[in-house]
């Protein structure tokens, strides 16, 4: 079974700065593709980054540029730094893990950021 729990949520003023991270068990990760998507109330779920399993990265174009995901393999763990936020950002941020092999996709719990103007 693979969990994985996110951290590094909370209330930032517009313009600020979070990281978000995303600590995952199992024995998957390495191999995994990871990814953040988010969810704002009434608002359809968006994905926002994802690395590849060999560090290669993708991200929605409303983060470009402001936004930067990585691991590290050695820590199981996957960042989100999110830097010049604006208050569209608020949203609860999941974490994802998609083990290609087997097709599957493992969730985390979710973590609130909420950026006030």
């Amino acid at each position: 079974q693979v969990h994985l729990v996110e951290s590094g949520g909370g209330l930032v003023q517009a313009g600020g700065s979070l990281r978000l991270s995303c600590v995952a068990s199992g024995s998957i990760f390495s191999r995994s593709a990871m990814g953040w998507y988010r969810q704002a109330p009434e608002n359809q779920s968006e994905r926002v980054a994802v690395i590849s399993g060999g560090g290669i990265t993708t991200y929605a174009d409303f983060v470009k540029g402001r936004f930067t995901i990585s691991r590290d393999n050695a820590k199981n763990t996957v960042y989100l730094q999110m830097n010049s936020l604006k208050p569209e950002d608020t949203a609860v941020y999941y974490c994802y893990a998609f083990d290609g092999p087997i097709s599957r996709t493992y969730w985390g719990q979710g973590t609130q950021v909420t950026v006030s103007s």
